[in-house]
């Protein structure tokens, strides 16, 4: 069964939000090391690295992809394209009730650029999902965030589950994989 999209969003309109996103995640987390009050300080915390997490996916993949000539339609948002990937249960059911950016790619821009360009594009924004929520995590560690250091911690085992699970079918990686080993190399291209 295909699901509905909740929201659909023109490309600048997307990049827009999810920068916005990423600003207020850096700010949130920038606030909670001054919070007086642990729980504050908590919340700040946890509500930074969510939007740092939810923003930083989809809008790396747009960049990396306009960078190697890949061009876009829009963007949607969602619950995860792959509910199978969580347990059963209240973990399964909150990522299918989050709002995922997705983008739509036009898929001729996408076959006419090289195995490398494609590949790049496709691991661009599972290495953003690793990357800087553990940067944000790391930096409100470092501000002396009440919390932070559980919340690096957390990020660490997070990020690692998040590259194992796009190594599966399906997954980013494994998409950026597959591109390369079913390239077939041309006597007429220059290397990239």
């Amino acid at each position: 069964m295909k699901r509905r999209p909740w929201l659909r969003l023109s490309i600048a309109a997307g990049n827009i939000i999810q920068l916005a996103g990423l600003a207020l995640g850096g700010w949130a987390l920038l606030a909670s090391s001054s919070t007086p009050s642990p729980l504050w300080a908590i919340l700040e915390m946890g509500a930074g690295w969510v939007c740092i997490y939810l923003c930083c996916h989809v809008i790396a993949d747009w960049v990396v992809g306009r960078w190697v000539s890949i061009r876009f339609w829009y963007y949607t948002m969602d619950g995860t394209s792959k509910p199978q990937s969580w347990p059963l249960g209240p973990l399964r059911w909150l990522f299918e009730h989050t709002p995922f950016f997705r983008i739509h790619i036009d898929r001729m821009s996408l076959q006419r650029v090289s195995a490398r360009r494609q590949a790049a594009m496709w691991s661009a924004g599972v290495t953003a999902s690793v990357v800087l929520p553990v940067l944000g995590a790391f930096w409100a560690w470092r501000v002396h965030g009440f919390g932070g250091l559980s919340l690096f911690i957390f990020t660490v085992i997070w990020s690692i589950g998040t590259v194992i699970n796009n190594l599966r079918p399906g997954g980013d990686y494994f998409k950026a994989r597959q591109v390369l080993t079913t390239a077939k190399p041309s006597r007429n291209v220059k290397s990239e």
